[in-house]
C-alpha cells in the first residue's frame, strides 16, 4: 500500500525570511491525520533568505537531521559545534537530554535550501551529540548509498532508531530498486525533480508512506534526488 503526500497539502509558513512546507504536524500547523510515520515526526522543506536563519532555541529527546539541497547552513551548538552544512553533507544532532543550538543561512548573498528531518529516538535521556558526513554525488548517482543507519554501517551518520535512510541522484530515464522486508515500512521523499514510486507519479516535495509492499522501484524519466527512510 502506497499513500502520496502531495506537495501542494502541506502545512505552509511564511514569515519573509523564511518560506516553509511542512509534510507533518510541525508548529502552528497541526494537522491529527499527519502526525508523522512511524519513528519519522516531521520532514520540513526549508528556505531561508540571505543571513537569515533560526536563532538559538532548546530541543531534546529528537534525532534531528538536516540534509543540504542548495546554499550552506551554519551550526552551532552548547556542545561546542560550529560547521556549515552544504549539499552532499548529512547531519546528525541528537537532542538527547538537551541541548541549544542556532541554525543561520550561511550567505550574505544566496538563499539556502534545505530538509529539516526530525526522527523519534529509540529511548529518551540519551546524550546529546553530533554528526556531519560528506556523501559525494558518485556515491549516490544510480544507486541508493545509505547515509544513515541505527549501526552506522558502511561509512553512513548513526542514528539512535531503528531506520536506515538513503539517498539516490537518478539521471534522466534512471531507475533503482529496494527490498523491503514484510514487517518494514518506508517513506520516500523527493527532494528535487519528478520520480516514479512503483509506476505513481510524484514531484519535487512529495512524499509517499509505504506499506505492506516488498520491491519499490524508483525512476526518473527527467532526473531526480530521491529520500527513502526504511522503518520498523
Amino acid at each position: 500500500m502506497i499513500s502520496v503526500r502531495y506537495r501542494d497539502n502541506r502545512g505552509v509558513v511564511e514569515m519573509g525570511w523564511l518560506s516553509s512546507r511542512h509534510s507533518f504536524s510541525f508548529g502552528h500547523y497541526y494537522d491529527p491525520a499527519h502526525m508523522g510515520f512511524r519513528a519519522l515526526r516531521v520532514i520540513n522543506e526549508d528556505r531561508v533568505i540571505p543571513g537569515a536563519g533560526f536563532p538559538t532555541h532548546p530541543h531534546r529527546d529528537m534525532e534531528i537531521i538536516s540534509y543540504v539541497l542548495d546554499g550552506g547552513l551554519a551550526h552551532k551548538d552548547t556542545l561546542g559545534t560550529s560547521s556549515t552544512i552544504r549539499p552532499g553533507d548529512v547531519q546528525r544532532m541528537s537532542a538527547g537530554t538537551g541541548i541549544r543550538h542556532s541554525e543561520y543561512n550561511a550567505s550574505a548573498e544566496a538563499p539556502v535550501h534545505f530538509l529539516q528531518i526530525w526522527i523519534l529516538p529509540e529511548r529518551e535521556g540519551m546524550p546529546a551529540g553530533y554528526e556531519q558526513k560528506n556523501f559525494s554525488d558518485e556515491e549516490k548517482r544510480g544507486r541508493l548509498r545509505l547515509v544513515g543507519s541505527h549501526d552506522g554501517r558502511d561509512g553512513s551518520i548513526t542514528i539512535h532508531q531503528d531506520v536506515d535512510l538513503y539517498a539516490t541522484l537518478l539521471e534522466e530515464g534512471g531507475a533503482v530498486t529496494h527490498s523491503l522486508n514484510p514487517d518494514r515500512h518506508a517513506w520516500v521523499q523527493v527532494a528535487r525533480g519528478t520520480a516514479t514510486l512503483n509506476g505513481i507519479e510524484l514531484r519535487a516535495g512529495d512524499g509517499a508512506a509505504v506499506s505492506r509492499e516488498t520491491a519499490l522501484t524508483i525512476a526518473s524519466n527527467t532526473g531526480a534526488e530521491v529520500l527513502l527512510f526504511d522503518l520498523a
